[in-house]
This record gives C-alpha cells, structure tokens and sequence, in this order.
C-alpha cells in the first residue's frame, strides 16, 4: 500500500508469493499489468549501483510486465525491462533483456526457450497425467494419508499435477 501510494502501478487481478520486492526507491518506475502472477520472491530492480563508485552514477530504468504474466520463484528483474504480455519467465532467472510477449524465458540470464502455446501443448492430455484433487493441498485439508499417497506416487522424479 506504502509503494502504490509512492507511484507504484498495478493492474487488477495481481497476486504474489512471499517475500517478493519492489524497488522502493524507484518504485513509481514499477507497471504491473492485470491478471499478474509473481511466485515467491520476485525482485524488480529500477536501480543498479554496480558502477557507481567507479563513474558517480547509478543506472536507472523502467520496468513494465504485461498482462497475464507469469514470473516464477526467485526470479530477478534488472532495470530497463519490459516483460510481455501472456509470457513466463522461469524459476531462477535473472531477466538483463526484454521479454517478448507470449514467450517462456528461463536462465540466467534468461534466454527464450519457446512459445507458451507450444510449452502448454506438452499437457494437452493433462487428464491421462498423474492428477491430485484440491484434498491434496493444505486449504483442501490434506491429511496424513493423503501426503503419505501423494509422496509414495511422486516417487524418482515423477512429476504430478494439483488442483
């Protein structure tokens, strides 16, 4: 609330994890668009003192997220960037460029990795994969048996997916 009151811009709809941060000094060169989804602890950065002692100034830039973005955990965002509407931007990555719209971005720094069509394509027959019901998760009540399941079907790399 501090942060929207200095400038900072954010659409409807926008949700984040914990531990995420905002450029406070510079926050008002912060746009977030509308239907926004930050995992936990996403860093926009306006400002980059790395050279400051060497030339007396510090670099500054805007950062703008499209709509229906999608920024996952641990994620790093450098001044001057803009990251596209209907993309993501992968857990881990440090975002120095641009981030084309409807593109999947993942590395450090981040590189395109292909389009999030293609990417949502590889779970076209989500139905046949391994699926568990919101009982499975916290808000759903999950009880002992239930993670004791979830663990033992999730065993050497398998990979699930949760309501």
């Amino acid at each position: 609330k501090v942060l929207k009151r200095k400038g900072l811009s954010i659409g409807k709809n926008f949700s984040y994890g914990h531990y995420c941060f905002f450029d406070p000094a510079h926050c008002f060169l912060i746009t977030i668009g509308d239907d926004v989804t930050f995992s936990t602890r996403v860093h926009l950065l306006c400002h980059d003192a790395s050279i400051k002692k060497y030339v007396g100034y510090t670099k500054i830039g805007r950062i703008n997220i499209g709509d229906h973005a999608f920024i996952g955990a641990n994620v790093t965002v450098l001044p001057g960037v803009t990251i596209g509407s209907n993309s993501i931007v992968g857990a881990g990555s440090v975002v120095t460029k641009n981030i084309e719209a409807g593109m999947v971005y993942a590395g450090v720094p981040a590189k395109k990795l292909c389009a999030v069509k293609e990417y949502i394509e590889r779970f076209d027959n989500i139905e046949k994969m391994l699926i568990f019901g919101e009982e499975y998760t916290f808000r759903g009540g999950i009880t002992e048996e239930k993670k004791i399941e979830m663990k033992e079907k999730l065993q050497n790399g398998k990979i699930g997916f949760v309501r």
